[in-house]
């Protein structure tokens, strides 16, 4: 199976293709916007490099959130257009899954910064998730670590990470800015029949900060 993985959901557009497991080319930009211009040429650079060509394509993998309102929106809306111009499944990801879908450890938080105090966090045992993904404000969120690590040191990864070590000090830290598209991929194959993907937000796409300036652009 030949699964494209994408991600344009935090800091950066991502992309990769698998072959049966193995990666055959991938890559990664940072950046905070501009997705809408990367994410086409990037895919066909990739493609490229794995020496593939799109009807070569069995399914394709598509993070959906939580993240940036407009990465999501442009990540879910050229692999639907793909999806369809292909004839070709495609697969939501969570965010949250994809970031620690790389650890082997038994048990790992998945934790993006969602701004205004909040951080987006989901609980994995070795990729299976132990709540669903919530917005919560940092204190709650360190309590809800503590109490599903069980006295075990926390492991934590993503954007959101070094905000609860502040007040975790033993947590042992995974450098994660963005997801690795090679996870996205993977879960995605791991899909039995993937449903149409819908955008995970965990809070209003409208928010606005007082004196009506709009918010971060963080769902």
């Amino acid at each position: 199976m030949i699964i494209l993985g994408l991600d344009t959901c935090l800091d950066a557009c991502s992309v990769a293709v698998l072959e049966n497991g193995v990666v055959r080319a991938q890559a990664s930009h940072p950046m905070g916007r501009g997705h809408q211009e990367a994410i086409a040429p990037l895919t066909a650079e990739v493609m490229a490099r794995a020496g593939l060509a799109f009807p070569d394509l069995d399914r394709i993998g598509v993070t959906i959130g939580p993240g940036s309102f407009t990465g999501l929106r442009v990540g879910l809306a050229f692999a639907k257009g793909l999806g369809a111009a292909l004839g070709l499944p495609v697969a939501g990801i969570g965010t949250l899954a994809a970031l620690a879908e790389p650890l082997e450890d038994d048990l790992a938080f998945a934790a993006i910064d969602a701004r205004r105090g909040q951080i987006y966090l989901q609980a994995f045992a070795r990729g299976r998730p132990l709540m669903a993904a919530d917005a919560l404000d940092v204190t709650t969120a360190v309590a809800r670590v503590a109490e599903l690590s069980g006295g075990r040191q926390a492991v934590l990864i993503g954007s959101g990470a070094a905000l609860l070590a502040e007040l975790m000090p033993a947590a042992r830290l995974v450098s994660a800015p963005a997801c690795d598209p090679a996870a996205v991929a993977r879960l995605a194959a791991a899909q039995a029949s993937p449903p149409a993907p819908r955008p995970l937000y965990l809070r209003a796409p409208d928010a606005r900060l007082p004196g009506g300036a709009p918010g971060p652009d963080m769902a």
